[in-house]
């Protein structure tokens, strides 16, 4: 792997990554097509010192990777995004521009993969891959972390196997699990698809943020 920055936090992958060739020849295409985007693994967005983090599946084409901020000038990030502030995660306006001064509050977003993928589809491989390497990371540097919100039964399992549960418990909107130190928390992926189709609502997705904060009163009274 080339060498890291010194300012580089080993939670976060470089630029070039090697470790899935198929995700690197995407990127290197993307990059002689789409010079101004992103086109490289997305950082987490949020503090380190949060006591919910957020995982997705991976950067969209137009989303992350254009931009390089998870859920950012994307169809998932048009729900997420106002639902976050509606729910006091976060403060200021989303505007789906990385300069928008949207701030998190006690909160962080990551993926279960970082890089993009054809077709919005890694492999399991590639999913294990990335976040056997990077997601392990990022929870073992997040001292307060207490509670684990997965968009989707993929960043459900990338999440619970991260955490030493093999297998995954069942994955189910709205459910919980306590694994070791942490609940994880399940909904659906606020992606543009599950919304027009239904799979997935506003009010649902209202409920899933409900049990978060009911999980994290728990952690504080407790």
């Amino acid at each position: 792997m080339p060498a890291r920055l010194p300012s580089q936090p080993p939670h976060e992958p470089p630029r070039d990554c090697p470790l899935c060739p198929r995700l690197v020849a995407t990127r290197l295409a993307l990059r002689a097509e789409e010079p101004g985007w992103h086109n490289a693994p997305v950082p987490a967005f949020g503090l380190l010192t949060a006591q919910l983090l957020i995982v997705g599946l991976a950067p969209g084409r137009n989303g992350a990777n254009r931009t390089g901020r998870p859920f950012t000038g994307d169809g998932a990030g048009e729900l997420l995004y106002p639902k976050l502030l509606e729910h006091g995660f976060a403060r200021g306006t989303y505007r789906a521009d990385p300069h928008d001064g949207l701030e998190l509050v006690d909160c962080r977003i990551s993926n279960a993969a970082r890089c993009l993928p054809p077709e919005n589809k890694p492999t399991p491989k590639e999913v294990a891959t990335c976040s056997g390497t990077y997601l392990v990371r990022e929870i073992a540097a997040m001292p307060n972390l207490v509670t684990i919100l997965a968009l989707g039964r993929i960043a459900h399992d990338a999440v619970a196997r991260t955490l030493g549960c093999k297998p995954p418990p069942a994955f189910a909107h709205g459910a919980s699990h306590a694994i070791g130190a942490h609940t994880l928390v399940n909904s659906y992926h606020c992606s543009r698809y599950n919304l027009n189709t239904g799979r997935l609502t506003p009010a649902m997705f209202d409920a899933a943020m409900e049990r978060v904060k009911d999980q994290l009163r728990t952690e504080a009274s407790s």
